[in-house]
């Protein structure tokens, strides 16, 4: 298995709950992270070693380590070939090695299907040539990839099975120190190194505006592990280090605390609407990684839970437009007293209610029997 950063590590080990069900005696190696580690995975690199994003010159900088892996990692497997492979999102490092691994003969599974439907629609036929069966997390995937005779199985979305339907408020703001009737907003600038650069200090800068305005207003922020020391830089260079409490993981316990989320694109967004929380989404990158991705954009949203219901249910604010100024604004739309603010949360909480239940499948289970047939030929 091949898992990259901390969204894929967490899918991967749920996955692998299910497998490890049908196969007790299961072995199962490659890339992965703490929660494939915790499972039993052999992980032969750390799936940090792949969460780069964009086009940016951290990418080109670690390009040759990347490709490096990827040849050492495939040596490996041709010399000792899996059962099968499974690669979990990381389409850009995944596809290209399920390509080699099937052409000599190893069954290849990608989980995640890479998001054709939103950007890069070229991305289809190697999906086809790559892999045997793809395991999608949405409901309208496999009849797209269909289309183009690419086998698949909608299994749902590890993560509704993991995120109560009705979130404990209570029980969070306790593990987190936090009153009842504190007004708390979760900060989350992401899961890479250049998610932090290019967001946290504006997100910070964002929270000094909310303060103001708010001066009792609390702020929670998850930080990977990882990049814990660079978000702490960026909230001393901010001036905000005393007003925010910097976390050690815990995302699932900040959002479910917070009354609204200022969040980076990504994974995390639809955990955010998972836990029905108003929020604001955000995105900032270098200039020539902006230039290329948004010629390749195919619909006008970005978050994914704009994306799944089809519509603005949450503002986005994306490159230029994601100054501290706005995205205080924002948030702050979601902070406001009244009827109308209340009525407004209300219908979001629908919406994504709504959501979680078309998402929330037995998707260990459901993987693992799509993987056994493709064992089965």
């Amino acid at each position: 298995m091949v898992a990259g950063e901390a969204s894929g590590d967490l899918l991967a080990g749920l996955l692998l709950d299910g497998m490890q069900a049908k196969w007790p005696d299961l072995a199962a190696s490659g890339i992965g992270g703490s929660h494939m580690r915790t499972r039993g995975f052999a992980a032969w690199w750390s799936s940090d070693k792949l969460a780069v994003q964009g086009y940016s010159w951290e990418v080109l900088r670690r390009y040759r380590e990347i490709v490096g892996i990827r040849t050492e990692l495939k040596t490996r497997l041709l010399k000792d070939p899996p059962s099968i492979f499974i690669g979990v999102d990381a389409p850009d490092f995944n596809l290209d090695l399920e390509a080699d691994l099937k052409a000599a003969g190893v069954k290849t599974v990608h989980f995640v299907s890479p998001s054709v439907w939103a950007w890069r629609p070229e991305r289809v036929e190697k999906i086809r040539r790559s892999v045997d069966h793809v395991l999608c997390i949405f409901p309208f995937e496999p009849a797209l990839l269909a289309q183009h005779g690419i086998q698949s199985t909608y299994v749902g979305h590890p993560l509704a099975n993991v995120i109560p339907m009705v979130p404990d408020r209570t029980k969070a703001r306790a593990a987190l120190g936090l009153a009842g009737n504190d007004q708390v907003v979760a900060i989350l600038p992401g899961s890479r190194k250049s998610e932090i650069k290019h967001l946290a200090g504006r997100f910070f800068k964002a929270a000094a505006l909310l303060k103001q305005a708010h001066p009792a207003i609390k702020f929670i922020v998850p930080a990977v592990p990882a990049l814990k020391v660079q978000i702490e830089q960026a909230a001393r260079a901010s001036g905000m280090a005393d007003h925010l409490q910097i976390l050690e993981g815990q995302s699932h316990t900040a959002l479910a605390a917070c009354d609204a989320t200022l969040i980076a694109s990504g994974t995390a967004t639809l955990e955010a609407a998972l836990f029905k929380r108003p929020m604001v989404i955000a995105y900032h990158m270098s200039w020539l990684s902006w230039q290329i991705m948004r010629r390749k954009r195919l619909q006008p949203w970005v978050g994914l839970p704009n994306i799944l219901c089809q519509r603005f249910v949450v503002p986005e604010l994306l490159q230029d437009a994601a100054t501290p100024d706005a995205l205080a604004r924002a948030t702050l739309s979601w902070l406001e007293d009244g009827s109308e603010s209340a009525e407004k949360i209300r219908l979001l909480e629908e919406s994504f209610t709504a959501l979680h239940q078309e998402l929330q499948r037995d998707t260990s289970e459901l993987a693992a029997h799509a993987i056994e047939q493709v064992l089965k030929g």
